[in-house]
Formats: structure tokens, sequence, C-alpha cells
């Protein structure tokens, strides 16, 4: 093993700053930036320096390590890819506005990747054709690009990152069912050694296809993505993944007629509510938003730039979760339904808008999908299709029937887990770092991905994807470590093993510093060496040191002269020691490998 160099700020490509970044939205962006590691090139676009290079190689390398010891084998693919592939597939249209498209100076479109799956795919399709061949575990760790509309949080969410992505191929489904776990042991094992606190949890696969999903979130208070749990089992899950347990249907032989009333000013749920629990009490309990049918519409623009509008009902007491729907939709985008769209529908009454004008086989002609618990049988008031008026007693199954059934209404806290009976969910916020797919025949139908099985017949392949975002973690590990005054690196993952500080002006102190920095080099420790000299006062060296967010912290000064110590830090605890000068690579050596 070579002996590592050692890095001195006084030669360092770093500057750290005393002012937050004005585009910084998150903590990590703010520290990274602040400590050196990152700078902004354009929106969603960062240049790596020196310090957060380092984070990201050995990111990678924990990756590239697991995956490499479950069998997996490495490539790598070019970024700029040809349309074709694409075409076959249908996502060169499905990815829309999503991915950067361009033409060669022959008019040749291209594209660069936002994911793989079709040159894996053809790359196992030109080199194997026998079962004898598989199973197979291929992946890349690779930058790749998307168009977000909306980058955000520095490299949380970018145009440009850096991906490992791999795929398995077997030959039939308990083939895909093992090489599915064998990953998913393996992201345990990347993941518990990068560092930080995360959940595994059900999710839906999107645009990407296939049957069994999960991602592995980070739990990070300014998490893009809202996951629950059960208080009482193990259920997990995003809440795009959450399927509501829908209520057994009731008996409604006795519900009374639906009868259409006045209410006159109530274009709102909770004016709504106002006025039945002042003109029509109930002889039980108090009218609720949630006794009330609230239809919603948006307008969905489809891949090939097509554009539908939709109804969705849900209770009065919920609102549509926009990330929710879309996920049940994707690769569909979703759009607000404007005035334009309502003028040519004029029998849509804005605020009083009930079945009766919905679904495709009425008079508006618009797709009606309601929520789960919309069952037969229960009954509601909504909107009569007219100003100023409502029907009471408008029975599901028996007034209206909808066109289908959609997941898009907002998850809370409290509500029951649709896992166990007895249990409730709770809410909280994370950040994707991995995602693991059964992706089945969907690439390989596309593209003719067929082998020979042991009798001798063509069978198509099936396959699995699985995702981490390397530079999306230096991000995430940072958001679940740092504190008030800077970065607290796991050790794994840390620009640097030990940041020696020289905090003195006399030779000795330097010298001492020197000496402490060899040896440590020498011992395979790696040490990041403040000796910068001059008018760099100790307490600008000391708040660097917090800032950087290296783990252990050794500062060689005044103590050195009185007692022929040096001090010893640890930057996450705070907790500080004394150790002999004499003794004190020793000590750190054990620290460090400990």
């Amino acid at each position: 093993m070579s002996t590592p160099r050692i890095l001195r700020m006084s030669s360092l490509f770093v500057r750290t700053l005393r002012d937050d970044p004005a585009d910084a939205e998150v903590p990590s962006h703010r520290l990274l930036v602040r400590a050196g590691y990152i700078r902004r090139a354009a929106p969603g676009i960062y240049t790596w320096l020196p310090l957060g290079l380092k984070v990201l190689r050995k990111i990678e390398a924990i990756v590239r390590d697991e995956m490499d010891g479950m069998g997996a084998q490495e490539l790598s693919f070019p970024a700029l890819l040809p349309r074709e592939p694409y075409d076959a597939t249908g996502r060169w249209t499905e990815y829309g506005d999503n991915i950067f498209r361009l033409k060669d100076r022959k008019g040749g479109d291209y594209l660069l990747g936002p994911t793989h799956e079709e040159m894996f795919t053809l790359t196992v399709k030109d080199l194997y054709s026998s079962y004898k061949d598989l199973p197979l575990s291929i992946y890349q760790i690779q930058t790749k690009y998307r168009d977000e509309a909306r980058p955000r949080a520095g490299i949380l969410r970018g145009r440009e990152f850096t991906m490992k992505d791999s795929y398995s191929f077997d030959v039939d489904d308990a083939g895909l069912d093992e090489s599915y776990q064998k990953h998913r042991d393996a992201y345990v094992r990347i993941f518990d050694r990068l560092g930080f606190d995360y959940v595994i949890v059900k999710a839906t696969s999107g645009a990407m296809g296939g049957s069994r999903s999960e991602e592995f979130l980070a739990k990070a208070a300014v998490g893009e993505d809202t996951y629950v749990r059960c208080t009482t089992c193990d259920y997990a899950a995003n809440v795009e993944a959450v399927q509501v347990r829908p209520p057994s249907p009731v008996a409604y032989d006795d519900a009374p007629a639906a009868h259409a009333e006045q209410t006159p000013d109530t274009p709102t749920i909770q004016t709504l509510v106002d006025h039945l629990n002042a003109s029509y009490p109930r002889p039980d309990r108090a009218w609720t938003g949630a006794d009330t049918l609230k239809n919603v519409l948006v307008m969905l623009k489809h891949p090939d730039g097509t554009r539908e509008p939709v109804a969705i009902g849900l209770p009065g007491d919920r609102e549509v979760d926009q990330k929710r729907l879309e996920g049940q939709l994707e690769p569909i985008e979703v759009e607000p339904f404007d005035e334009t769209e309502f003028r040519k529908h004029p029998s849509l009454v804005k605020g009083y808008i009930g079945p009766g004008v919905l679904g495709e086989k009425n008079e508006s002609g618009i797709r009606y999908l309601v929520d789960p618990r919309i069952v037969e049988g229960t009954r509601w008031v909504t909107g009569a299709d007219a100003p100023g008026s409502h029907v009471l007693d408008l029975v599901a199954g028996r007034d209206f029937t909808p066109d289908g059934t959609i997941e898009a209404a907002e998850v809370r806290d409290g509500d029951p887990c649709p896992n166990c009976d007895g249990g409730v969910l709770e809410t909280a916020r994370g950040i994707e770092m991995g995602h693991i797919f059964q992706l089945g025949r969907k690439y390989a139908d596309a593209l003719d991905l067929r082998v020979l099985d042991e009798n001798g017949k063509l069978v198509t392949v099936t396959m699995g994807s699985y995702g981490i975002g390397c530079s999306r973690a230096v991000a995430a590990i940072a958001e679940g470590t740092l504190d008030e005054v800077g970065l607290c690196w796991p050790r794994n993952v840390a620009p640097a093993d030990v940041h020696l500080v020289a905090a003195g002006k006399d030779e000795a102190t330097f010298a001492a510093a020197e000496r402490i920095a060899h040896e440590l080099a020498g011992q395979g420790i790696e040490v990041l060496y403040d000796d910068r000299a001059g008018r760099i006062s100790p307490g600008v060296k000391f708040k660097d040191a917090e800032l950087i967010g290296v783990p252990t912290v050794v500062v060689v000064g005044k103590s050195l002269a009185e007692s022929h110590t040096v001090e010893v830090r640890d930057r996450r605890s705070g907790e500080r020691e004394d150790v002999s000068a004499d003794h004190v690579v020793d000590h750190l050596v054990r620290l460090v490998r400990h």
C-alpha cells in the first residue's frame, strides 16, 4: 500500500467561506460550499473541488467493493447515447422534457443518458445467447443527466449527478428473486458502511416499470420524499406506494333518495360544512369534511403531447397529494385545470362540481377516478352541478359509478395501516439514496433479449434494476451528520482521517506537527495538515477544522511547550484529551483503526 500524501492547507486548492451562498436552501448545500467541497457552475450543475472529490470517491469505493463482493462485474457505458434504443422502448417520447437531447453535425439524434437500461440490455443481447451464461449482474458508476425543471438543494437534486446503476439478468422469475435479494443484501451493507440513518420502504416503480420495488431513504428533515411507518408492524412505504385499505361495502336499502338543497355561498369544504350544520343538522353528530365528496380537476399531459382532463373524487377533508398522484401516473405529467379548460366544459360549475356531469359516459366526457374509500353504499354530500347547490345522500353505486379508483389523497399521521389490524401510520421525511426494482421483461421484450433454455427453447430474459445516487450520498451523509458549526463526516467517507492543526508561531510547534504528519502518513493514516503560517490565527484554523468536518482534530499548540502534550478532539462529540507528543501517533493509529 502506498503512503498517503499529506494534504497541506497551505497548498490545497480550497477556500473556506464565512458567509452562506445566496442560493443555498438546505444545510448540506450551505456547508459543502462554505467548506470548499463544491462550487456552483450553473443551476443544478456543480464542480467537485479536491475535498469534495475525495468524499465522493470514497463513497464510490464502498459501493464498488460491495458490488464486486456480491459477484457483480463493472463496465462503463458512454454518457452520449443514440436515439434508436430509446425509441424501441418508447422512452425517447416518455421522458418528455426531462432529458437532454442533441443532434450531431449530420443531424442524428442523441441524448445524454438519464439511465441505461437499454444499453445494458443490448450489450447482453450482443454477447450472450444461452441459459448457461446466466445469471449475470453487471454495473457501472457513471455521470447521468436529467433536465430537472426545478433543480434545488445543491447536489441533492441536480441536473448532472453520479450514480451506480446495476442490472441482473436471469432465465426465470425464481432467478430474479435470488438476484434481487443479493442486491438488497449488498445495499444494506453499503448503507451501513456509509454511516447514516436510513430506512427501507416499499416504493412505486414509476416510468421504470416492473413489480417489486423498494427505496433506501436517508432520514432527513429536508428530504423531498415522505414515507410512512406503522407504529405496530414492520410496514414502511413511500407515500406514493401506500395503498389505502378500502372499507367494506355498505348496505343502502334504507338510504333516503338523493336530494339537492340550496347551499348558497359555499364554494369551499369549510363553508359547506358550516352551512350543513346550521341548515341541515344531523341527529347523530355534526357534519365534517369527511362526509363530503370533493371533485378536483387536473390536466394530464401524456408523453406524446396529448392532453386529457381527469376528475379526482376524494373525501373533502383530504387534499390531493401532487407527488402521490404523479407517482401513480408517471411518466404522464400533471398540470392545473385552468380557466381555458373550464370554458371548454360549460357543464362544470366551479365550486359545485358533482359526479352527475363527470365520467366518460356523462355530459363532460371527463374521466372520473375516485379514492378507494369511496366504496359502494357510502353516502356523500357533493356538488349538484348548479351554482349554490349541493346534493345530500348521494350513494356510491346507486346514484353514480366512477370510471375507476386512484391513490391520490394525502396520507396523514394516524391513518390505519394497510398491512395490519390496529396499527396506525406516522409520517417522516427522507432522501432517496437507493432504489431497487424487479423490472421483469419490459426491456427484454422491447429489445428482444432472449436466450436458449436448457430444453433448447428461446425464452425472454427477466431483469432487475438497482440504483444508488453516489453524488447525492455526499449531501445526504452531510445532512445526517452536520451540526451548527460545520460538517461532521463519518470516518469511512471523510476526506482525511486526521485534521492536524499547527496552532502556534514558533518553529518548535511546526517541527512537532510536521513530524506527527509524516509519521501518521507512514502508518497509512490520511492527514489534512493546517500548516499555514503568517497571519492565519489559531482561531481561523479552528473554525476551518470545525467547518471541514474531519472526524479527529489534533492541535499542536501551547501545551507542547508547557507539558509536551498535544490535544486530540473528537469533531462529533466535542470530547478532548491531552496526549503525550511522543505517543500521539500510536494513539491516533489505534483511534482511526478501531
